[in-house]
């Protein structure tokens, strides 16, 4: 896959792994599209990159999603890659009751059904284009999971298991399926879980996904596994239980 003169459309774009990735396809020359749900975010990230085009979405609202399709192409005609990013992690204790959609943040919506439906909406257009990719952020909990985060875990293991289907029904196309996967990363997504974890370790910078994703899509990787995502990938089934039972067992 090339990894310049694209028209890149990613959503989350305006804090961690979505900004890491806008600033690393801004500097290869690629024009950049970014969604996100709050407008001083996204200025924040056009301060940042002066060159790119932003858009307010909530990505887990199907009429967002379908203003979000129409004015990129609409006003973008060459887009070429779409980076299913944005993404909510909740923890949740099913034990003291659950409000799947509390404050309005739908995290199966977010973290799953935009990727599949916006994929959906932009694959007629992207299979007009001479080279064009989808790639689909997942995590390495999706192999894994920390059960404190039950519902974020399996959104990640379907957006595998959803990455790994649609390549394989586009492989005659000139669309490639590309899937990232970050270990343990130091954003604010995860701030909350690494308290309760009471962890030490921050996990890694978001440059260095953005600068693996990069190097994957020019040698056309399609599992980026990333740092100790590759060990949570490759395990066994037993290994994957045991790791699990270590992970959790003071949860």
């Amino acid at each position: 896959m090339r990894i310049n003169n694209n028209t890149i459309l990613i959503t989350g774009g305006v804090t961690g792994i979505g900004l890491a990735l806008t600033g690393i396809f801004v500097r290869g020359g690629n024009e950049v599209i970014i969604c996100g749900r709050r407008q001083e975010k996204l200025h924040e990230a056009q301060c940042l990159f002066p060159g790119i085009q932003t858009k307010v979405c909530d990505v887990s609202d199907l009429s967002d999603r379908q203003r979000l399709f129409e004015w990129v192409i609409e006003k973008f005609p060459t887009l070429n890659m779409l980076v299913n990013n944005a993404a909510i992690q909740k923890q949740i204790d099913f034990v003291k009751g659950v409000d799947l959609h509390l404050a309005g943040e739908n995290e199966i919506g977010i973290n799953f059904s935009a990727p599949v439906e916006l994929s959906t909406l932009f694959i007629p257009h992207l299979m007009e284009q001479d080279e064009a990719a989808i790639v689909n952020v997942s995590s390495g909990l999706g192999f894994v999971p920390l059960a404190m985060m039950p519902v974020y875990c399996a959104t990640k293991a379907a957006l595998h298991s959803f990455s790994w289907s649609l390549r394989h029904q586009l492989r005659k196309t000139n669309i490639k399926v590309f899937e990232v996967i970050p270990p343990t990363v130091d954003t604010e997504l995860d701030r909350g879980a690494r308290e309760k974890r009471k962890q030490e370790h921050r996990g890694i910078p978001p440059i260095e996904v953005a600068e693996a994703t990069l190097a994957g899509l020019a040698k056309d990787v399609f599992e980026i596994t990333i740092g100790q995502s590759q060990d949570l990938r490759t395990r066994t089934p037993r290994e994957a239980e045991d790791l699990f039972e270590r992970m959790n067992g003071n949860w």
